[in-house]
């Protein structure tokens, strides 16, 4: 039996975490004999030419195209509906076009939560749970979102499933060629990558540079990635200009380099590979899931972080240093200490290695394969009830 399956998300090109998520889940499922194609229904704020894979491209502020988007899903021979779902990827008010949609929409549906919170506002725990009531099973990525979904939203537990955020295996030259080949040869490296944007509190882990470059004069931290397009459109390069000043007026030129790029793939695994220490500073307390501390867990890399929720539990049992959020001498205390302490920086290595291994891609979409046909029994099993 193969299985036919379609992703309501964003998808490259748009430059999106979610987007790159969802490329990277269904290339690693289409590897499997069991589903032939992925399809993908796409969500834009902008007119992008789609690889082939895209059904149909909904502006997300137009609800007119979300009714396209389900005719075109019911009378198709698609056999599962897997959301990707985080509330500013979609029209209205908290993404709230979402929940006619999905009540219209006759196909198994699937659910993943990119963020649950523990304290939404009313419209957001209505999404929320609606969405969760409208599909066979819903999928997240930490066991503390499990028990938010339970405890907050009543979500039953048969209903969850617990699935790890996927990470890329490559093989890569040696840690010293690549710092070598990025002129870096002769540095500590601390690195931090994705979309930029205030909520990643990186202005903290720049004054944290200001005491570790006083230990260690080759220490460099890498700031990696484009302001996030969101954020660009309504305030320009105002974070990143706050950010660059920053630097200029502590004199950290030397320690405090950025990257100012949209990162292939392979960039950013050559980058965590040459990284001695892996860093997230952000603010948000109630992140559910992080693919850029993922990406780092997948490298095995020695990491320091603020205790937000997905944090918290990937970088428990030694698998990490956690710092107090908004604190910069919290943070250069971790980074001091791992530098000073090469057996500790080793040990904590060789235990996020171990998790890592569980979450390369292949290991997830080979669970995202089973939960498709358990979700097409069980569709199979209502109908026959009906």
């Amino acid at each position: 039996m193969s299985i036919k399956p379609v992703f309501v998300s964003t998808y490259p090109p748009r430059e999106c975490g979610i987007a790159t998520f969802t490329q990277d889940l269904v290339n690693a499922i289409e590897k499997y004999n069991d589903v032939k194609y992925c399809y993908v229904i796409a969500l834009s704020k902008d007119k992008h030419i789609y690889d082939n894979r895209v059904l149909y491209d909904i502006n997300q502020d137009k609800f007119s195209n979300y009714v396209k988007a389900v005719n075109l899903i019911n009378m198709s021979d698609i056999d599962v509906v897997v959301i990707e779902h985080e509330y500013g990827i979609f029209g209205g008010e908290d993404g709230d076009y979402i929940v006619p949609f999905v009540k219209l929409i006759r196909k198994p549906i699937i659910t993943t939560f990119h963020t649950v919170l523990k304290n939404p506002t009313a419209k957001q725990f209505e999404i929320l749970k609606k969405l969760a009531d409208a599909s066979y099973k819903v999928i997240t990525m930490a066991k503390t979102t499990k028990e938010i979904l339970m405890d907050v939203y009543d979500v039953e537990e048969e209903k969850i499933e617990v699935v790890h955020h996927g990470v890329p295996y490559m093989e890569l030259e040696d840690k010293e060629i690549l710092k070598k080949k990025y002129n870096l040869d002769g540095k500590k490296v601390i690195s931090t990558f994705g979309l930029i944007s205030p909520g990643k509190g990186l202005e903290y882990a720049i004054q944290a540079m200001d005491r570790v470059r006083k230990e260690f004069e080759d220490a460099v931290y890498l700031i990696l990635g484009q302001t996030h397009p969101n954020i660009k459109r309504i305030k320009g390069e105002e974070y990143r200009d706050k950010l660059v000043n920053m630097v200029r007026e502590l004199k950290l030129e030397d320690n405090v380099v950025f990257v100012d790029k949209y990162l292939t793939k392979r960039e950013i695994m050559e980058y965590l590979r040459l990284s001695d220490i892996y860093l997230t500073p952000y603010i948000g307390r109630e992140q559910a899931v992080s693919g850029t501390l993922a990406y780092a867990i997948g490298s095995g890399k020695a990491i320091v972080s603020t205790p937000y929720t997905y944090a918290q539990e990937m970088l428990s049992d030694g698998r990490g240093m956690l710092v107090e959020f908004e604190d910069a001498y919290s943070i250069a205390d971790a980074i001091i200490t791992l530098l000073k302490d090469e057996n500790l920086r080793k040990e904590i290595e060789r235990r996020t290695a171990e998790v890592g291994k569980e979450m390369y891609w292949h290991n997830v979409a080979k669970r995202m394969i089973d939960i498709f046909y358990d979700v097409v029994e069980l569709n199979k099993k209502v109908g026959v009830i009906a």
